[in-house]
């Protein structure tokens, strides 16, 4: 290595295990199959009254997910479901990485890095209920704080493995994901720690989280008799995102690790990107000079040309601004070679996870360029004005890839972009 140049002291970070909860069901193979070929996960909301609410649809979990699998049902009762969610998936990646024979040295070099856009808000909501119909002393659980703050998914699951590195939740509402996923890179590949679980993990599906939003304008409201059909990125008769729920965690270890384990390797962070609009609470700068120099920042990080980038995972959450302004970026970093990028919205076929999306669309960036097989943005069938690049619309596309790209923007102006590359 050379000491006069600091990269080349940098460790390579490879993908070794995946868990996924998400609206197209709850494990990888069904969740590709079901992406690839344009399905979506949108259904009515059917597990509290909606009758009063302007948006009645959501990317809800399947009806066959049994938290039981992973969590003993009395415990689940001191949890909210973001943290149930969140350690069903990493037991899940924990599995997948084979991680089992990890000796308490390793453990002790382990991080735990989960974001959560907003936490236990069903708990916190059905807490403020019952305090208000059945006093303190019926209404509130002496584990209600410990169910609903943010950072209990990561100390949950450290707890569950036993695993003593660092731990710490990133709240930057939809970015939060990536973040967490970017920040636990930069740890293996500096060399303080040796493995991580990184991602994120939403559920703010309850009648607050419903009414919040769509008292923001920020939900589609068009759609409740046609829900398959209500997130459509880039499209012109867009009306808002729609929102999900969900998991998605990373198991990252270096190369040197993976090798000697003889484990299977998804693929290889190479670079991540950070910046923030400081434009405004919830709309993106029009100018998209935060999310650009997002991207910039992870290409540099990478340390590679905007020419060898082959695919993006575009945040794309169908909202009229977010989505124009995405492009923007996009045009502003790639120039004229934004024309021979793929690029699709996954959250067409999902819907808006939140703090659990950036995760979730890591694990479909990689699966990406690992099948050579680009995702259909769904329910693109007019494009609005200026979004002239190539979208994927409605259909799955083969491509040869090496090098992809998975972006995502928050409120509060926060912008995360994550580098991948086959493996």
């Amino acid at each position: 290595m050379n000491i006069d140049n600091p990269t080349s002291l940098r460790r390579r970070v490879v993908i070794t295990g995946r868990g996924i909860l998400s609206p197209l069901g709850c494990n990888i193979g069904t969740v590709w199959s079901r992406l690839i070929n344009g399905e979506s996960g949108i259904r009515f909301i059917d597990t509290f009254d909606v009758s009063d609410l302007p948006s009645k649809i959501a990317g809800l979990l399947p009806h066959d997910f049994n938290p039981d699998t992973y969590v003993e049902p009395k415990e689940q009762r001191k949890l909210d479901k973001f943290i149930i969610y969140a350690l069903s998936a990493s037991q899940n990646a924990f599995d997948d990485a084979g991680w089992n024979l990890l000796n308490d040295k390793q453990k002790a070099r382990t991080a735990v890095v989960f974001g959560s856009g907003i936490g236990g808000l069903p708990r916190l909501y059905e807490t403020s209920v019952n305090l208000a119909t059945e006093g303190v002393r019926r209404g509130v659980s002496p584990f209600f704080i410990p169910s609903v703050i943010g950072n209990m998914a990561s100390g949950m699951v450290a707890i569950r493995f036993g695993l003593n590195g660092s731990n710490y939740s990133i709240t930057s509402a939809c970015s939060s994901g990536a973040h967490s996923i970017g920040e636990a890179f930069h740890q293996i590949r500096d060399g303080y720690c040796d493995f991580a679980l990184a991602g994120g993990a939403e559920s703010v599906l309850c009648r607050l989280g419903i009414a919040g939003f769509t008292a923001m304008h920020a939900l589609s409201t068009s759609y409740n008799d046609t829900p398959k059909l209500a997130s459509r990125p880039w499209d012109k008769k867009r009306d808002g995102f729609v929102m999900g729920e969900g998991a998605g965690i990373l198991a990252l270890e270096t190369l040197e690790s993976a090798e000697a384990r003889g484990a299977s390797v998804y693929g290889e962070i190479i670079g991540y990107g950070a910046s923030c609009d400081a434009y405004h609470m919830t709309s993106p700068d029009p100018s998209a000079k935060g999310a650009e120099l997002s991207i910039k920042r992870a290409l540099e990080d990478a340390n590679v040309e905007t020419e060898v980038i082959d695919y993006i995972n575009a945040h794309g959450t169908s909202t009229k601004q977010g989505d124009i302004s995405e492009i923007q970026a996009i045009k502003n970093v790639f120039g004229k070679y934004a024309y021979n990028l793929s690029i699709s919205s996954t959250k067409s076929a999902t819907g808006h996870l939140l703090g659990a999306t950036g995760a979730v669309e890591a694990i479909f960036t990689t699966e990406a360029l690992r099948n050579n097989i680009v995702p259909p943005t769904i329910n693109l069938e007019n494009p609005d004005d200026g979004c002239d690049l190539d979208l994927t619309p409605n259909k799955a596309k083969p491509r040869e890839m090496s090098i992809g790209l998975s972006c995502n923007f928050g409120f509060g102006g926060t912008n995360a972009t994550l580098v991948f590359r086959a493996f």
